[in-house]
């Protein structure tokens, strides 16, 4: 039976997606929810699975854009992959005919890769030499062809003008090397402007001693690694402070639906995280109710699926509020953009010892910058900087996360 293999909804306002690449060619067996091909979306590189075990049938979007709903292959389900016939050794190719007339051209046999890439490089099968068995038209006839195709033709040199000497170019060549926007990326440039022009953002900073988080990492860190496998980060405290400092102060927590402001009462915590091309927000939901082991897991877990393309679309929509962490990168400070329709985002940065002033004295003390990005619309300056204060207070003395004072 042939199953229609469609585009699934991926994602909150998102209705179109770009068809990466393929994993399976026409003909071969698929298992049930195998990756058949890559869909670019403006969150994330993800993986269609086959609906059922069987052989994939004609593609029918082969690469561009598609519309969620849209039916982009068949699946013949149940059905066998049938082994690729072998010509025989003996068989020539046919003799052009030598008759008066023009001789009738066969159309080369094409291979479904080749196909695709023909298809993508707006070349006809009779535009390629062939040169698989039988006439076959192989992949990598289709891709040389292509890349002739693309290769740019060298513009003709300027004649030298009779009565101004031609000066000798410099030694080195400069150049430039033009590489074509990822859908991902134009669609992340997409947001990141229309969050600056369609929000009132403003940005207000403060900074965290990390001596204590620091001492209980130190002290606690290898029992909690043995328990659980996994190393006590930091992460795990800012979102624990963060949700305890949302539910004190809920302006952070909400966001505007047409005249209406809506408080949410859970706290979907988005953590950012670098996916190659661009970061993506996998949420960790209901994170009040979570340890700071299941935290840890939860973002171990989706750091692994986002480099590996394996995260699943329902797990980067929502989210009331967003952390991002610039500091593994090594920034000191930084002003981060907002992620509608959420209200807030906090920038965490690099921890740096510097003198400050502890009790009258100057101390060298583990300091990190933090910066809390907030739409000034919802959110007023008092409860932007009482917010703030409040994640540096637990952070500073993160008991007060576990008593909840």
């Amino acid at each position: 039976m042939a199953l229609e293999v469609k585009i699934p909804a991926v994602g909150e306002s998102i209705t179109e997606v770009e068809i990466g690449a393929w994993l399976k060619k026409e003909g071969e067996a698929v298992k049930a929810d195998e990756p058949l091909v890559e869909l670019v979306t403006d969150k994330a590189t993800l993986e269609l699975p086959a609906p059922a075990a069987g052989v994939l049938g004609k593609i029918l979007i082969p690469s561009g854009q598609a519309k969620v709903g849209d039916v982009v292959a068949w699946l013949e389900e149940g059905a066998v992959a049938a082994p690729p016939p072998q010509p025989p050794a003996s068989v020539e190719p046919p003799a052009p005919s030598q008759g008066g007339g023009a001789a009738a051209v066969a159309e080369p046999r094409v291979m479904p890769a080749a196909e695709r890439i023909l298809a993508q490089a707006g070349l006809s099968a009779a535009q390629v030499q062939p040169s698989g068995p039988g006439g076959r038209l192989l992949k990598e006839d289709a891709q040389r062809a292509a890349e002739a195709k693309s290769a740019p033709v060298p513009a003709p040199s300027p004649k030298p003008s009779p009565t101004i000497p031609l000066i000798p170019s410099a030694p080195g060549e400069r150049k430039d090397d033009v590489v074509p926007m990822t859908p991902l990326r134009r669609r992340i440039a997409e947001r990141l402007l229309s969050a600056k022009q369609n929000t009132a953002m403003l940005t207000t900073f403060n900074e965290a001693d990390m001596g204590s988080v620091m001492e209980l990492r130190k002290e606690y860190g290898e029992g909690f690694q043995k328990k659980y496998g996994m190393k006590l980060g930091f992460m795990s405290f800012f979102v624990k402070a963060v949700t305890q400092a949302l539910q004190e102060i809920p302006q952070l927590n909400a966001e505007i639906q047409g005249a209406n402001l809506v408080y949410h009462r859970y706290y979907d915590i988005g953590i950012a995280v670098g996916g190659g091309e661009g970061l993506v927000v996998p949420v960790i939901r209901d994170a009040d109710r979570l340890s700071m082991a299941q935290i840890e897991a939860t973002i171990a877990d989706y750091g692994e699926r986002v480099r590996s393309k394996k995260i699943k679309p329902e797990e980067l929509m929502g989210g009331t509020f967003t952390i991002t962490n610039g500091g593994i990168y090594g920034s000191l400070n930084s002003t981060p953009i907002l992620n509608p329709p959420q209200v807030g985002i906090l920038g965490m940065h690099a921890i740096v010892e510097r003198p400050v002033a502890k009790g009258g004295q100057v101390v060298i003390r583990p300091m990190m910058n933090l910066a809390l990005s907030y739409d000034h619309r919802v959110v007023d300056g008092r409860e932007a900087v009482t917010f703030l204060k409040r994640v540096k207070e637990l952070i500073e003395n993160p008991v007060r996360l576990a008593l909840e004072v």
